[in-house]
């Protein structure tokens, strides 16, 4: 069951993300449109339009969802196989995505602190991020802050991370 599911959403999501979808969905609208003066406006010939966008917007949700899960999945795996595969990366990190948002914040915030970048981030259409004073300082240092950075917390774990902001 779960396989025939996942060919069938992973097939009508494609096909639903189709130059030729939009065209075919336009082109049902239009024809409803016209046959208005022919059913008067009725409340049936309105009835059909709404329970039929209904029905589908319902059903595509689920077939989206799906694709995303597996998707955000494939890429998961492949990062923590990243994190697996380089030396000096914290392994620590592998799985963190199962944490809740409030701690994965904190391990971002972390990791900012960690860099002298804290609340720089280029935010859209905003001017470009600034380094702060901590940055510049160990910007003006000849990139020694960036190696030890790196160099110096390689095995760390996220917890000893955390627990040094």
């Amino acid at each position: 069951m779960n396989r025939i599911f996942t060919w069938f959403a992973g097939r009508a999501a494609s096909a639903a993300g189709q130059p030729l979808a939009f065209v075919l969905a336009s082109a049902l609208i239009l024809a409803w449109g016209v046959t208005g003066p022919l059913f008067h406006y009725s409340d049936t010939w309105q009835l059909v339009i709404n329970t039929t966008t209904t029905i589908v917007t319902f059903l595509m949700v689920f077939l989206i969802q799906n694709s995303q899960n597996r998707d955000g999945a494939a890429i998961q795996a492949k990062l923590d196989e990243l994190l697996r595969a380089v030396d000096k990366a914290r392994g620590a990190f592998i799985g963190i995505e199962h944490l809740t948002d409030r701690e994965i914040e904190k391990i971002r915030v972390a990791l900012e602190r960690e860099t002298g970048n804290v609340g720089t981030a280029a935010k859209p259409g905003g001017p470009k991020p600034r380094l702060n004073a901590k940055a510049k300082r160990s910007a003006g240092k000849t990139g020694t802050r960036k190696a030890k950075g790196k160099a110096g917390t390689a095995d760390e774990s996220v917890d000893r991370l955390l627990n040094r902001f």
